[in-house]
């Protein structure tokens, strides 16, 4: 498999008071040409760490990476011609209307919106009517488009996407992500991170961090079909209440809430329904069971608590 992306046990400390931080440790992954790749993770995982130091922003303090083979210390203005980053925080220039941000940007890269219009059409047609607006009153979706149509008008082979959606309401997303299956499919490579798991199930393969480390890398129904052990989904009238009995039941072995119930895996996963109610039952009053299917969210909490 050729690899537009390699990672090989990257790590990055930062210095604060005594201890420090680590943001990264031995990080080794890659992304094949043409393949959309998540990283998936909360706020502190080391997300943008990473895209920093393979986009050659950043050095680590140990390992090695490359992007379209080319290594991101020694090769770094090689790179910069290859990749269109997108970072977490809106980074255009406010002040400039849309179309003067689009052109700025295709200067610094020698090229015209006409001469890559077919690559960004379908993101661009969706704000050309606001062409004249300044950056800075554009919605958070119509941002999040400009902000993209800047990072492909010279036409990256890899794109670098960190939480484009964060912020961002539901349609914005769903629209954003289909834009990304277009990309996809004009041979661009794509690694995007973000906090949202349920995101990762559109992702060819997921990389679920914590901490700075990888916990786990397969396919979103690959993740799912490792959880292992029957799920519960339980609710009842007083779920504070519930949530604390089922913690400290000597039966269970994991209770944490999600939505309107708690999602429980318990100890022994050969106990067949009616003995879970019969467990509950002490401990609940009324209250409402039946198993479900474990989500990307649910394998997450699992490998977080192991």
């Amino acid at each position: 498999m050729t690899s537009a992306i390699q990672v090989d046990r990257i790590s990055k400390r930062f210095s604060s008071g005594k201890e420090g931080i680590t943001a990264l440790k031995d990080i080794t992954f890659n992304v094949a040409k043409g393949e959309l790749f998540g990283l998936v993770g909360p706020d502190g995982a080391g997300k943008t760490t990473l895209f920093r130091i393979l986009t050659t922003l950043m050095l680590a303090d140990s390992g090695t990476a490359s992007v379209e083979g080319f290594d991101v210390v020694k090769d770094f203005k090689e790179i910069r011609k290859r990749v269109g980053y997108m970072p977490g925080k809106f980074s255009l220039y406010p002040d400039l209307s849309v179309a003067e941000n689009l052109a700025f940007f295709a200067t610094l890269f020698n090229t015209s919106l006409k001469e890559n219009y077919e690559l960004v059409k379908a993101i661009y047609q969706q704000i050309e009517p606001f062409e004249k607006r300044k950056a800075g009153a554009l919605s958070g979706g119509m941002k999040q488009k400009l902000a993209l149509s800047c990072a492909l008008i010279h036409r990256p082979s890899v794109l670098f996407l960190d939480e484009p959606t964060t912020g961002v309401d539901a349609v914005s997303r769903k629209e954003f992500w289909e834009l990304l299956r277009g990309l996809q499919d004009a041979g661009i490579s794509i690694l995007v991170s973000t906090p949202y798991m349920d995101e990762a199930s559109l992702c060819d393969r997921v990389a679920l961090m914590q901490e700075g480390k990888i916990m786990d890398i397969n396919s979103p129904k690959g993740i799912t079909e490792n959880f292992g052990k029957p799920l519960y989904a339980v609710r009842n009238s007083n779920m504070y209440e519930l949530m604390q009995r089922l913690k400290t039941h000597p039966a269970v072995e994991s209770c944490y809430p999600f939505g309107q119930h708690h999602h429980v895996v318990f100890k022994n996963s050969t106990l067949s329904e009616e003995e879970i109610r019969s467990l509950i039952a002490p401990l609940a009053g009324a209250f409402e069971v039946r198993r479900i299917e474990a989500s990307i969210e649910d394998s997450f909490m699992k490998l977080m608590h192991q």
